[in-house]
């Protein structure tokens, strides 16, 4: 019978293999899966007597049978070839794969003891632990040692239940911010929601002194009279986020109108077709591009009267002027840190900003070109580097917020020959804050529920939804070190002191205010504390007075205290009443005594007789009560 082309010829007896040709059998890729068990349950062919060592690769101890000379009982060539064993029949790449497949199963198989051995282990010492400080706790009637089936189920679920809460929190809070561990907020009270936003403390030493009127800020507008809130939109300052909220977020009996598409929203006075706000989001830039004080006090009142072509007034008429200009209108603006305003206003330049539309007008006319110099030489300076920004004596950037809150009449306007530069500072600087502490309501950018709240207070006007502090701006992104911040803030050494001296106002308005809510809303519990008791007091008595006049003669019989104590009232409001007219007669009295104190020797002992009196009927109340 013929062989098959994989099987070696089998010998009778067991010959020993040929060592000048060493005989090597390799399967093909389509011998059976039947054959393949055949040769792993028999042991014993040529193929596995060729060689006694295992492939390379391959342990000694997997599938590996050892060489043996006794004869083989199959009498078949093709039942020997099926007893070729079938590791060595295998490709060398899959024997490979195999032995690794072999190795990771018994590693896998020693950790799973070793684990099952350690939990076993960890259980047991638990027990122990738990066992002995039941044993302190409770005594000998629950010891953990003699604990029943039932009690170590219960143990073992309250161990598991650990665990997996352990689990769940690493995943669901992974970090070291979790709110969940955040002990303080279960023992602290809740937040002041007004609380200050760049997380500093709530109470702050002031350093200037400030009078009640400038803490005060209560504005009677009249949206339905001639009243105007004017926008002083300072650059760069989130100005035009708190644009959007004076348009789209104030809850009004005629809410502005605002379409898809448009900047520009139409605010009316209710049944009037004038406005109420003069901003850059309800008139536009009626005044210039982010117009200033000087020339807002200027152009506002001809804006609104409708005089749009009309000539400025000369300079000698400048006071009179603003205070027609001031006497209905409410300025209004927002400031921010120096520092934060510069960076972010040079990286709006990088972007291509210019501020070209902006008029400057001062005194009646705009400044020259030798007066106000250009940084710049294209149409842009987009892409300047920031030293190159700080290096341009000119720029406007420089001290902006001082120079826009200022009367610029004062100081010659952009005229810098007219007085040294130090005291034109002075003057600016001194100018800024006096507009700045008489304007209707000012705000800062870093305090922005403070300042929705001030807003609210001094207007009577409240907002829809609550103002969102916004931490990370284009400026918090430019990274600056020690000397260009200092370098910084000498270049806005004016705005520096000013915006000290907004923001001390600023708070310390915010505190008062905070009081006086605090004040009212207590002095409106007593007074409701007070009205209650009078009203009770007032049916306690109608309802005796009634019971009285029904049954007169039963109530005398039956009740002769109820009695006494009306009658003792009665007394009492009698004796309140007399005291309360010699209290007034003695007043009028004294005060002529003070006046002619020569005229009225005696009339010491007749007040201290009359003190006497008030505290004998004071005592008596107190004891009634």
């Amino acid at each position: 019978m013929a062989l098959p082309a994989c099987a070696a010829p089998v010998l009778w007896p067991p010959l020993q293999p040929e060592r000048e040709a060493p005989a090597r059998t390799t399967c093909p890729r389509r011998h059976s899966r039947v054959e393949a068990e055949l040769a792993e349950s028999r042991p014993g062919s040529v193929a596995a007597s060729v060689s006694a060592d295992p492939p390379r690769g391959v342990s000694r101890g997997f599938n590996s049978q050892p060489l043996t000379d006794e004869p083989l009982k199959a009498s078949s060539s093709q039942a020997g070839a099926a007893r070729a064993p079938l590791f060595a029949l295998l490709p060398r790449g899959r024997r490979r794969r195999m032995h690794d497949l072999r190795r990771r199963w018994d590693l896998g198989s020693l950790c799973r003891a070793l684990l099952t051995r350690g939990l076993a282990a960890l259980g047991h010492s638990l027990k122990h632990v738990l066992g002995a400080i039941f044993s302190k706790i409770f005594g000998p009637l629950a010891s953990v040692g003699n604990m029943d089936e039932k009690s170590n189920k219960l143990l073992l679920a309250l161990v598991m239940l650990f665990l997996f809460a352990v689990i769940v929190l690493q995943y669901v809070c992974p970090g070291t911010e979790c709110q969940l561990l955040r002990l303080q907020a279960f023992s602290s009270p809740m937040p002041d929601p007004y609380r200050s936003e760049d997380e500093s403390s709530a109470r702050f030493v002031p350093r200037y002194n400030f009078s009640r009127s400038d803490l005060l800020r209560k504005v009677d507008f009249d949206i339905k009279g001639d009243d105007l809130i004017v926008f002083l939109h300072i650059q760069k300052t989130g100005g035009t986020t708190f644009g959007r909220h004076l348009v789209r977020n104030i809850q009004l009996e005629q809410p502005c109108e605002c379409r898809v598409g448009q900047k520009k929203c139409t605010c009316h006075r209710p049944g009037k077709r004038e406005t109420w706000l003069f901003s850059r989001f309800s008139t536009g830039w009626s005044c210039g591009l982010h117009a200033d004080w000087t020339e807002l006090t200027s152009c506002v009142p001809a804006v609104v009267d409708g005089k749009r072509d009309a000539k400025l007034r000369p300079s000698r008429w400048r006071i009179f002027q603003i205070l027609d200009a001031t006497r209905n209108f409410h300025y209004i603006t927002i400031l921010r840190d120096p520092v934060s305003r510069y960076l972010s206003e040079w990286r709006h330049v990088q972007r291509g900003a210019t501020w070209k539309a902006s008029l400057h007008v001062c005194d009646g006319r705009p400044p020259t070109s030798e007066e106000l110099p250009s940084c710049y030489t294209g149409d842009d300076w987009s892409g300047c580097p920031l030293k190159e920004f700080m290096d341009c004596p000119y720029n406007l950037a420089n001290n902006r917020q001082v120079r826009m809150l200022s009367d610029l009449t004062l100081v010659g306007c952009y005229n810098l020959s007219v007085m040294p530069v130090k005291q034109r500072n002075k003057v600016l600087l001194e100018s800024a804050k006096s507009n700045l502490k008489h304007m209707a309501f000012f705000g800062l950018t870093e305090f922005q529920r403070k300042t929705q709240y001030l807003f609210e207070k001094t207007f009577n006007m409240n907002f829809i939804s609550p103002f969102t502090q916004y931490n990370t701006t284009r400026a918090s992104s430019v990274e600056i070190n020690e000397e260009i911040q200092k370098r910084i803030e000498g270049l806005n050494f004016l705005d520096m002191e000013l915006y000290s001296y907004a923001k001390d106002l600023f708070l310390q308005r915010y505190q008062f205010m905070r009081q006086k809510d605090h004040q009212d809303a207590r002095r409106k519990r007593q007074e409701q504390r007070k009205f209650l008791k009078g009203r009770f007091l007032q049916t306690h008595f109608q309802s005796q007075g009634q019971v009285q006049s029904q049954n007169p003669s039963q109530n005398q019989s039956q009740n002769p205290n109820v009695n006494a104590n009306q009658n003792v009232t009665q007394n009492l409001i009698q004796n309140l009443i007399q005291n309360l007219t010699q209290s007034s007669s003695q007043n009028s009295i004294q005060k002529e005594n003070r006046e002619n104190p020569k005229q009225n020797p005696g009339q010491e002992q007749s007040d201290s007789n009359t003190s006497n009196g008030t505290n004998d009927y004071i005592g008596s109340v107190e004891k009634w009560r």
